[in-house]
């Protein structure tokens, strides 16, 4: 033998029936901070600074084999030489 009974009721009914403790203020101060944080250190980070934080040696050996293809290419440094 199966029951089956349907509650028809919203979240909130449901809480307060469970005797469940209401967060919404809570969780509406949190947010509001963490969105005003995020917006704070979003408005502070350009693109560059970004790039760089993200990938510091990745960007410097890019400038590194740009130069040695410039000095290559201008015969500024020949192959044994210790310039760099």
């Amino acid at each position: 033998m199966q029951i089956t009974i349907n509650v028809d009721c919203t979240p909130e009914e449901a809480r307060v029936f469970l005797g469940l403790p209401d967060v919404q203020p809570l969780q509406r101060a949190v947010m509001a901070e963490l969105e005003q944080r995020m917006r704070a250190n979003l408005s502070a980070i350009d693109p560059e600074t970004l790039m760089k934080t993200w990938l510091p040696l990745g960007l410097q050996n890019v400038e590194q084999v740009q130069r040695f293809f410039w000095n290559q290419l201008m015969g500024g440094s020949k192959p044994g030489d210790s310039k760099g």
